[in-house]
């Protein structure tokens, strides 16, 4: 398709970034596609699979387990574009349950050994799944964090969020 209002420079960038991605193997392959006024640019980078040789196009078939994280990211992303939120704002206004969160000083420690947070959670951190919630993959109850997950509980002082095994 034509790049006519796109910027070259910046699709480059984007190229460039992805590529990066499939390059350090965070992923086998990654197709992108922006539209704007009706133009649409669409880059398909890397292969189907880890290690695989048929590369990745355009109509590949992806399985999204969540619909809910791509809906709630393109349109938190809208939000940003008309400046009605940062991507390093607080969510404390947003999500106050989020609000003023202590951390454990160890990993290895009990649940109430802990101190407030270094920073609030951002918009940016809910993007990229990264807001420090209580979840390591690994054998269960190893760590005293994991003991409340497997019984479907939530640490001392928390908001109680509800998990469920999908199998």
């Amino acid at each position: 398709m034509s790049s006519g209002g796109f910027s070259k420079a910046r699709l480059g960038r984007m190229h460039d970034v992805m590529a990066g991605h499939v390059a350090r193997g965070e992923a086998p392959g990654i197709v992108t596609l922006v539209s704007r006024r009706g133009e649409t640019q669409v880059d398909a980078i890397g292969t189907m699979a880890t290690g695989g040789s048929e590369p990745i196009r355009r109509d590949t078939i992806f399985r999204i387990a969540s619909m809910t994280k791509p809906i709630a990211a393109a349109a938190t992303m809208i939000l940003v574009e008309e400046c009605k939120l940062r991507l390093d704002e607080p969510v404390d206004r947003l999500l106050p349950e989020l609000a003023h969160r202590k951390v454990l000083k160890r990993l290895e420690g009990p649940l109430d050994d802990t101190v407030p947070a270094h920073r609030p959670i951002t918009v940016r951190d809910l993007l990229t799944m990264r807001m420090g919630f209580d979840l390591i993959m690994g054998p269960s109850a190893q760590y005293p964090i994991q003991k409340p997950w497997t019984r479907r509980e939530s640490p001392p002082g928390r908001t109680r969020l509800r998990w469920r095994p999908t199998s």
